[in-house]
């Protein structure tokens, strides 16, 4: 369809040019010219086989580790870290996502053993480099382990991570072992069992989920 169409142009502007403007000769020539360079062109650099299609724009596109996804993964905060996290996800909502790193280093320097922000630090580098995870990031999510490693936000960013790397095995692996201590109610449990269906879906497998652990087992631990 794209031959079709520069072709086309190509010659009805050839025609108006003889007709109103009275290109003749040599004048007509150099217009042949440098019409077939440009259409060389096009075939060299364009497509003119495929089919029109438009792209996607990539500042359109939620970023994985989204803000409601945030949400579920930092529902322990305190009021010295409210305001660094929430400014930090207004800061990743429009892609400005180095400024937000910086934003919850300054809640950190006030709060250095409050897990929430090291999460939200390692998820603002994280989205930094588009979903793959680099040694800051991880440091971060590390430091968050350190003092609770009983927090989920870790181990889910690890797991969409290495989702984000191809690696879905490992992310499969991650997140599982997550949802299998984590509590029925937990906010984060239906993102959770979301993500895993897919990753089984895609391997042709069927879903096959673990069930939450039982209330009392929870008490004991």
């Amino acid at each position: 369809m794209g031959w079709f169409a520069a072709v086309g142009l190509i010659a009805l502007i050839v025609f108006w040019l003889w007709r109103l403007a009275e290109f003749r000769g040599r004048k007509l020539e150099w217009l042949g010219a440098a019409l077939l360079i440009g259409l060389a062109g096009y075939a060299w650099q364009g497509s003119p086989i495929l089919e029109g299609r438009p792209t996607e724009n990539r500042a359109e596109r939620p970023p994985e580790g989204s803000t409601e996804v945030n949400e579920a993964f930092l529902d322990n905060r305190n009021a010295s870290s409210e305001r660094w996290i929430e400014f930090a996800e207004a800061l990743n909502r429009v892609g400005n996502h180095m400024n937000a790193a910086h934003a919850v280093q300054n809640g950190i320097d006030n709060d250095p053993d409050n897990p929430d922000l090291w999460v939200a630090l390692g998820n603002a580098l994280l989205l930094h480099g588009e979903g793959q995870m680099n040694p800051a990031a991880q440091l971060a999510f590390e430091r968050a382990a350190q003092l609770d490693p009983d927090h989920p936000g870790p181990p889910f960013f690890l797991g969409l991570a290495l989702a984000q790397a191809g690696r879905l095995d490992d992310a499969e692996a991650t997140w599982r072992a997550l949802l299998e201590r984590s509590a029925s109610d937990a906010p984060y449990r239906a993102d959770l069992e979301s993500r895993l269906a897919s990753i089984a879906r895609s391997q042709g497998r069927p879903v096959e989920l673990p069930e939450a652990p039982p209330q009392d087992a929870e008490g004991e631990s």
